[in-house]
């Protein structure tokens, strides 16, 4: 027996295909718009056989389909994280800055520290391994410094800390290709 699709009822179908977008942001963007649109019309047509609530009730929660789409596209297992890699990426170079531009405050203000006007010209090597050294100028009990750039070091672990977080090996263009290929060999349908 045919039901009528309500108003109400297409609100709680793109409810669940909201949510499985939202869970599916690790494919193209392609991709999650043609699972987006094939969910929604088979929910659909579903809604109008057996009733949105049965057919919602059959198809499950968006997070165990998500799931399974991800596991199907991606291979199961952990998986790369843009996200991780992104935030580790963004916000190492804000903490290492903020201690080595402390430690360079430190060192200036031990300088200063004594209240005298001296004049002169002094070199702190930096952080070691991290930063290069540092010129600091005092001109009436006054500083300026230049220098402490990082060093080649820094630029080397902040590009292998991205990658290490993020997993970005998995990320690499034939990895999915290969696993097709795997899965056909061992007698299972891509």
């Amino acid at each position: 027996m045919p039901h009528t699709v309500t108003w109400f009822d297409r609100l709680r179908v793109e409810r669940l295909v909201w949510s499985l977008d939202q869970r599916l942001y690790e494919l193209p963007r392609r991709t999650r718009i043609a699972h987006r649109r094939e969910v929604r019309a088979n929910l659909l047509a579903a809604a109008a056989e057996v009733g949105a609530g049965e057919a919602l009730r059959r198809l499950g929660s968006a997070h165990e389909l998500a799931a399974q789409y991800l596991d199907a596209e991606l291979g199961e297992g952990a998986r790369h994280s843009w996200t991780a890699a992104a935030l580790f990426a963004l916000t190492t170079p804000l903490v290492l800055n903020f201690f080595l531009s402390e430690a360079a405050n430190a060192y200036e203000q031990a300088l200063t520290a004594t209240g005298t006007h001296a004049d002169g010209s002094y070199t702190w090597d930096g952080v070691t391994w991290l930063q290069s050294p540092l010129t600091f100028r005092l001109h009436e009990g006054q500083a300026t410094h230049v220098g402490g750039a990082w060093t080649p070091l820094v630029y080397v672990l902040l590009l292998a800390g991205t990658v290490a977080c993020g997993r970005l090996w998995r990320a690499r263009p034939g990895r999915r290709n290969q696993r097709q290929a795997g899965s056909t060999r061992d007698g299972l349908a891509p």
